[in-house]
């Protein structure tokens, strides 16, 4: 809701469009103030209508309506940035929702990490009739993501996205496992406390 703001100051004073004779009287003076400090914030929030309505600058209660507008919900507890970033790519998102591409774009902006997929489906080609078909019969994904604390990580957010990006009806695996770096000798040192038994299954179809 807007309301009333002290001391904002008005683009466009109310006394300044009458006449001068009336410009003099303190009355007049007193009664059109009072009306500009009501006005402000309508007059401010049409002349920056375009930031209100750009998901990058919109104040946080514009940006829930925004979010309506273009069918995504936001989860309040995430940093204001995060939701900006939902709600700005919602519609590039929708386009490929289904895809790998946009299931990595959902995870990415999600968790801001880049994961790893494996899913069942491909594609390929043959001259001639008859030939093998590619990918898997029974439909599958794994989502594997590497972070610092998979102890601390939130499965069962990250499991709700990914319900909502995947195909009716192909069921999905998560993985959360702990960052692997090189040492100087060059064996792999684990980064995190998680074990390598991170994963969590998805627990069914995603919607």
């Amino acid at each position: 809701m807007r309301g009333a703001y002290p001391q904002l100051p008005t683009p466009h004073p109310l006394l300044e469009l009458l006449p001068a004779v009336y410009q003099e009287q303190d009355f007049v003076r007193r009664f059109t103030g009072a009306l500009d400090e009501v006005l402000a914030p309508i007059l401010l929030s049409l002349d920056n209508l375009p930031a209100h309505l750009h998901p990058r600058s919109a104040p946080e209660d514009f940006l829930r309506w925004l979010a309506g507008w273009v069918a995504v919900e936001v989860d309040e507890e995430r940093p204001v940035n995060q939701r900006r970033a939902v709600v700005a790519s919602a519609v590039t998102r929708h386009g490929r929702r289904g895809t790998r591409a946009g299931l990595a774009a959902a995870v990415r902006i999600e968790t801001g990490v880049e994961p790893e997929i494996e899913e069942s489906g491909a594609a390929g080609w043959s001259p001639h009739p008859g030939g093998p078909v590619p990918g898997a019969a029974r439909p599958w994904v794994t989502v594997r993501l590497r972070v610092a604390d998979p102890d601390g990580f939130d499965r069962v957010g990250l499991e709700q996205v990914i319900a909502q990006e995947v195909p009716a009806h192909v069921p999905f695996r998560l993985e959360v496992l702990p960052v692997v770096t090189a040492t100087a000798d060059g064996a792999a040192d684990r980064v995190g406390d998680g074990t390598a038994d991170g994963t969590a299954d998805g627990g069914g179809e995603g919607v």
